[in-house]
């Protein structure tokens, strides 16, 4: 589907993220032909720059961040000729003027306006827009997250932004929606018939997520001490997940017709109880450690780290869905910084066969599971039984591999390149509704008021394990294990 001509406007235009992500997923779209020729990128920032001098800015930054297999001088410097800078303070509408003066009158250009800023700075730069006539009914906003920091703040964001646009032209980005593995994963479930008689809880024992990182907090305290990993991991990118995992076969691939099974998924997400919250949450925090050989600092000892702080670097949750597909299956889900890998992937394991017509003494069972990685590398996994080559009947376990990048030679194109895409032609379906953003929060709220009144520290781990004990003894207590403590020596 081709693109129309559009402005984007990005706010934050020099930050991190518009560096790091967004103009790199620009560049690699204009690369590959995407983009019409008017359409015009204007970065928004407080530097006084011209555009020259944020070219450079750009060459600096944004340039170390595009993959060299699809960089080449002359369309970089072709797209760079479609960038524009714009110095503003977003929060007076006074100084929107040089905005004005760049965005083009024609109303048939889309203008997509992406909020790369703390939440804080969403409904000033809404109303400011609307202020200066510049929200029109063709204009779309994109909002990054965190999207509040608890319920109260979500439904005040919501509220705000829905007084300048529609719900139609809000789009609250997600990236992991955005992966191609996740998108497999849509096309595994409703677009085979294989799985779906399995999918449920007569034949699945348990669902784990994990979105593990190497990393540390990085440059990035500041953020992250006041948000911590439930707020950063568990309320957008887990539960997203989660739902697209366990929700039932939506009407169509449109917009509402998945968000609202996702939103069924959601609402039936069993409500923490006081011993619920005690029992199956664990929150922990990196301690000095090693990762990938190297000495690595414990959290409090980063650079303008609090060293008290209490902030949580790894949460593992039990979840429960109160729907008949799912009744009694467990859903663990888990995320942290500085543990033994870097990873994402989804984990389906399947029950037990129900009787063995083979000597256990010379097989060794594991249940069938089916491995949806995310990151890095994106593919399937499926593990089954097969008989060893030799004399006797002794079974072990194998993978059958479907390696996406191996199977499907065309390049790949990165969440933030289709997400941006999907802006720009105003798809709504791998965008969070306000009613889903308010459901994930409503569910993990009693989480932060609990650790809130309860005060405890959270558990400490070393840096290049793979968490607290405490979150291992939160799925053997069901007599379960993580997936990398279940492997075969």
């Amino acid at each position: 589907m081709a693109l129309t001509d559009f402005d984007l406007v990005l706010f934050g235009g020099g930050g991190d993220l518009s560096m790091r992500k967004l103009i790199p997923a620009m560049y690699a779209r204009d690369r590959a032909g995407d983009l019409p020729a008017t359409a015009q990128i204007i970065c928004i920032g407080r530097q006084n720059w011209n555009d020259a001098e944020f070219v450079q800015a750009l060459n600096e930054n944004a340039r170390q961040h595009i993959n060299e297999k699809v960089f080449a001088q002359a369309s970089w410097d072709k797209f760079c000729a479609r960038v524009r800078y714009v110095s503003l303070d977003a929060t007076d509408a006074a100084t929107y003027q040089p905005l004005n003066d760049v965005l083009r009158s024609d109303t048939n250009i889309t203008r997509v306006f992406y909020l790369a800023t703390p939440p804080t700075l969403f409904a000033r730069i809404c109303h400011n827009l609307s202020a200066r006539g510049l929200a029109t009914e063709h204009s779309r906003v994109v909002l990054e997250k965190p999207l509040g920091r608890d319920l109260a703040s979500a439904k005040e964001i919501n509220l705000e932004v829905g007084q300048v646009f529609k719900e139609s032209q809000i789009f609250r980005i997600d990236h992991y929606l955005g992966k191609e593995a996740v998108q497999n994963l849509l096309a595994l479930r409703f677009g085979n018939v294989l799985f779906e008689p399995l999918w449920r809880r007569e034949w699945i024992s348990d669902v784990q997520i994990t979105i593990a990182e190497e990393i540390g907090v990085g440059n990035r305290m500041g953020y992250y001490e006041t948000s911590g990993a439930l707020r950063d991991m568990l309320q957008n990118h887990l539960l997203q997940l989660l739902c697209i995992v366990a929700m039932e076969p939506p009407l169509s691939v449109s917009a509402d017709a998945v968000r609202d099974e996702k939103l069924k998924v959601l609402r039936s997400l069993k409500p923490f109880t006081p011993t619920t919250l005690a029992r199956n949450i664990v929150r922990g925090q990196y301690r000095a450690g090693h990762v990938e050989g190297k000495a690595v600092p414990a959290y409090r000892q980063e650079k303008n780290a609090n060293p008290e702080s209490n902030t949580e670097t790894f949460v593992a949750v039990k979840a429960e869905i109160d729907t008949w597909r799912w009744a009694g299956v467990p859903f663990y889900l888990r995320t942290g910084k500085r543990m033994a890998d870097q990873l994402a992937e989804i984990v389906v394991r399947f029950k037990a066969i129900p009787h063995s017509i083979f000597t256990q003494s010379n097989s060794s069972f594991q249940p069938n599971c089916l491995v949806i990685r995310l990151q890095p590398d994106d593919g399937l996994q499926l593990n089954l039984m097969a008989k060893t080559p030799g004399d006797g009947m002794r079974l072990k376990p194998v993978e059958l591999e479907l390696d996406f990048a191996e199977t499907f030679k065309a390049p790949r194109m990165d969440a933030y390149e289709r997400l941006l895409l999907d802006v720009l032609r105003g798809q709504l379906t791998l965008f969070m509704r306000s009613d889903e953003l308010e459901a994930a929060w409503e569910w993990v709220e009693p989480v932060l008021r609990y650790w809130e009144h309860e005060g405890n520290e959270p558990m400490p781990y070393t840096s290049g394990t793979w968490g607290p004990a405490a979150a291992s003894a939160l799925i053997g207590r069901d007599g379960l294990q993580w997936r990398e403590e279940a492997l075969p020596e």
